[in-house]
């Protein structure tokens, strides 16, 4: 008599799907939870579990309970992130990724909707395969996706990467004056031990994450899932003109060099710019200028620009064109202007075939589905930048909004997700044990 484990593989397949009817997915269960957690860590004004809080540790605890109900070890790595790890027979590891964290009066959706649809999947994965699948599955729940304490966003999975900037995390303070690493060792991390989380991707075959797309793409579409293609690199900058300041009253317009005007004739440019990309976007998102009274003419203005774009070459050629813009606005008004670079990322595309399977599970679950980029940054970019095939599944946000207590999804779109996205993984289950 032959134990399952001596079952040529592709014939186990076979068999794991005719016992898929027995242990499907319930994505009601998975929306009934979400609700569960936004009555235990919300409140009028949205979700309240900003990471290292007290109402992030209750939700942390949750969690645990939901995964003791499974056979899965669970544990906390050097970084502060939530593994639970179903075993499987292979060592190569399909890891499924979340955050739990949250904005202050953040939605219901963003983060959590990842973590507690992974948290099904393991529970399908287990009874399908009596608590060992063909490949190891982990979920893993990020610490501080957001940065919403310490302005440091991607924490726990820059930190699992190798990327995050230890001297500027080092640095980082709340609006209290606390610091991270003071902060982190009250939950039990070593600040300048986070890097050797490391390890935890050792045997990573393939990453997937599911999110609301936190954008009206979809909704405009009327498509309730969508396959992303990968997430836009960023280009922030400060752009500072200095003019002269004069009286307001006394000097001819003629004769007046104007900071703000020239500040101003960009906000129309970058528009151009960002029509021109074929899919980029542009936003001056801040503007202050001094002497800052009405009575004078604007001696300097510094407004802050955030370009976005999937391509690498046109990301370049958006910042190039819009360098252009201002020297040419500063001459045309007898001005100066200086840049300084705040911030970049590169461009994360996602992993080809694993978008194609995306867009399989999405066609085969809703007949239709839309490959789209993310603007927003999430943890699976860190993920894909540390070499692991990786790939995003979108579910349309309703009002196209996020970070805000009336972020929602049609209860029907998060189910058809639930779905989709067990679908995705049984096919990169696959994916990896053919590689």
């Amino acid at each position: 008599m032959h134990s399952r484990c001596d079952i040529p593989f592709a014939a186990r397949w076979r068999v794991a799907y005719t016992e898929a009817m027995s242990a499907a997915v319930n994505p009601q269960r998975t929306i009934a939870e979400l609700k569960e957690l936004r009555a235990l860590t919300g409140d009028d004004d949205g979700a309240q579990r900003v990471a290292f809080t007290p109402t992030w540790t209750r939700a942390r605890a949750w969690l645990r309970e939901k995964l003791a109900e499974l056979p899965v070890e669970v544990h906390t790595d050097e970084a502060g992130n939530l593994w639970a790890t179903l075993r499987g027979e292979s060592e190569k590891a399909l890891l499924i990724g979340g955050h739990i964290d949250s904005v202050p009066n953040g939605g219901w959706l963003d983060g959590a909707l990842n973590v507690l649809a992974g948290v099904e999947i393991l529970r399908r994965l287990a009874a399908q395969y009596d608590g060992r699948p063909p490949c190891t599955v982990r979920l893993v729940e990020w610490a501080d996706e957001e940065g919403a304490r310490f302005g440091k966003s991607l924490f726990g999975s820059s930190a699992c990467s190798g990327n995050l900037d230890m001297d500027e995390a080092r640095g980082l303070v709340d609006k209290s004056g606390a610091s991270l690493p003071v902060v982190l060792r009250e939950h039990g991390i070593d600040f300048e031990n986070v890097m050797a989380s490391g390890h935890e991707l050792a045997n990573a075959a393939a990453y997937l994450e599911l999110h609301i797309e936190q954008g009206p793409v979809l909704l405009d579409l009327d498509r309730p899932l969508g396959a992303v293609l990968g997430t836009f690199g960023v280009e922030r900058h400060a752009i500072t003109f200095y003019g002269q300041a004069a009286h307001s009253g006394s000097t001819p317009m003629n004769r007046r060099k104007d900071a703000f005007l020239a500040a101003g004739r960009m906000s129309e440019e970058i528009y151009r710019i960002a029509e021109r990309s074929d899919g980029g976007v542009c936003t001056i998102g801040s503007c202050t200028t001094k002497p800052g009274i009405v009575t004078s003419v604007v001696e300097e203005c510094r407004i802050t620009l955030d370009q976005r774009h999937l391509d690498t070459a046109t990301l370049a050629r958006m910042l190039a064109e819009a360098h252009e813009a201002s020297e040419r606005f500063a001459r045309d008004g007898h001005v100066r202007v200086t840049w300084e670079r705040l911030w970049q990322i590169a461009p994360r595309p996602f992993h080809e075939e694993l978008i194609a399977l995306c867009d399989e599970a999405i066609t085969e679950t809703c007949g239709v589905c839309h490959r789209l980029p993310s603007g927003p940054l999430h943890d699976a970019a860190e993920v894909a930048r540390a070499g692991v095939p990786t790939v995003m599944m979108f579910v349309q946000s309703l009002h196209g909004i996020s970070h805000n207590k009336i972020e929602d999804t049609r209860e029907d779109h998060l189910a058809l997700a639930v779905t989709a996205f067990d679908r995705l993984a049984d096919k990169a289950l696959a994916w990896i044990i053919r590689r």
